[in-house]
């Protein structure tokens, strides 16, 4: 039998990948949670607010793992945390706004990851659609949407909904856009271009 080009380009990435691996900082093999978050630490995040109606009241969190994954019909995906106190009624409900946040909606960003604190206390800052879900004033940009799926992955939960309706404050030459990375807050703007 003979060896194909594919076996040889695989074999020759193998050759290549032994001979750099002593560049590696760890040798690939089990990652631990702290292996991963530092895996992840430096992966920057888009920064959202999600909110939604509870039994008991108004809930949000913020969340960096908002993407969009399909335009027709338009379905974007994020995931919440089982430690979060507003999973379960964000998980109850039929309904959710996510709002995209900029530099300008930093104060926004902090008040739904801060925990212990009422994030609705303030209540110009915020009303209810006429489908009864709470919406932030302001924000970059914001949609509703309707849940259309859940999976659990350990201790969290993916979820994705269908945008219904949304609305742009500012658009994307606006404001620049919030990222999180390594535990801090970023803008971006044309000082953080490279090309």
């Amino acid at each position: 039998m003979t060896e194909t080009s594919a076996q040889r380009a695989s074999d020759d990435h193998g050759d290549a990948f032994a001979r750099h691996a002593g560049d590696l900082l760890t040798v690939p093999g089990t990652l631990d949670a702290d292996g991963f978050k530092s895996l992840f630490r430096g992966h920057p995040g888009g920064v959202a607010v999600v909110t939604a109606e509870g039994p008991d009241g108004p809930v949000a969190l913020t969340a960096t793992s908002v993407a969009s994954v399909s335009v027709d019909p338009p379905i974007l995906i994020f995931s919440v945390s089982s430690l979060s106190s507003a999973t379960p009624s964000i998980l109850a409900s039929d309904s959710i706004v996510v709002h995209l946040l900029d530099s300008a909606d930093l104060s926004l960003a902090k008040l739904a990851s801060t925990s212990g604190v009422d994030r609705f206390a303030d209540r110009s800052a915020w009303t209810r659609l006429p489908t009864g879900e709470p919406l932030y004033h302001g924000v970059r940009a914001w949609t509703r949407c309707a849940i259309v799926s859940r999976l659990e992955a350990g201790g969290s939960t993916v979820i994705a909904a269908h945008a219904l309706q949304g609305a742009e404050n500012r658009g994307p030459e606006g404001e620049q856009p919030l990222v999180y990375h390594n535990r801090t807050w970023h803008a971006l703007g044309d000082h953080s271009r490279i090309d």
